[in-house]
């Protein structure tokens, strides 16, 4: 089975930028798709953003637009999302998730396999 190795999460002011990576296994975003949640305690989870590996297709959700960009290495089997002018709103444990479909009207809404997450802390 697929496995997500996540990196790059940390402790942050606002303001800053962060660039989280996940590694899926070898040609994983060849045929499929990947994305990030984010978590916080108390809250619901939340669909941050997703690529096609096929055709590059994205989607974000509103709060991160214009801020947020993702990114794929297929030949690493590697997404990565820029996080640019992040503010506390945006402190969670981000996600990587696998397979889903992907598309840029589409929320992205569940996953089937989910990696540990990183921890992004935002202070003011």
């Amino acid at each position: 089975q697929v496995q997500f190795v996540e990196s790059g999460g940390g402790l942050v002011q606002s303001g800053d930028s962060l660039r989280l990576s996940c590694a899926a296994s070898g040609g994983f975003l060849d045929n499929y798709a990947m994305g990030w949640f984010r978590q916080t305690p108390g809250k619901e989870r939340e669909g941050v953003s997703c690529i096609s590996g096929a055709d590059g297709s994205t989607w974000y959700t509103d709060p991160v637009k214009g801020r947020f960009t993702i990114s794929s290495d297929n030949a690493k089997s590697t997404a990565y999302l820029q996080m640019n002018n992040l503010t506390p709103e945006d402190t969670a444990n981000y996600i990587c998730v696998g397979p889903i479909l992907c598309r840029p009207t589409m929320p992205l809404l569940t996953a089937a396999i989910w990696g540990q997450g990183t921890q992004v802390t935002v202070s003011s």
